[in-house]
């Protein structure tokens, strides 16, 4: 198992258990092969440029160590999922 770094970008205007709702979901996905390490949600910050419609997002920094194949299904739940504005999975040394 690889160590991974993840931060999505939400939409702002999201109630705390819609925000609470998709860390259980990412939560969920990385524990079924993996383990997640820490989740920080830094919080509302303003955007570099506009991302379909919005100048402000809300951060949230998942740290976790799974498997390769389990980073596509993680990439595709936030693609799919309309409350998430922008995100990044990296992989961390060791």
């Amino acid at each position: 198992m690889n160590k991974y770094e993840s931060i999505i970008i939400t939409k702002v205007d999201l109630k705390e258990e819609a925000i609470n709702k998709i860390i259980t979901a990412v939560s969920d996905l990385i524990n079924s092969k993996g383990s997640m390490e820490k989740v920080e949600q830094i919080g509302n910050k303003k955007l570099a440029y506009e991302v379909r419609g919005n100048k402000e997002g809300f951060y949230i920094i998942f740290e976790f160590e799974t498997v390769v194949e389990q980073i596509r299904e993680l990439e595709r739940y936030f693609r799919i999922t309309e409350e998430i504005l922008k995100f990044i999975v990296v992989r961390k040394d060791n």
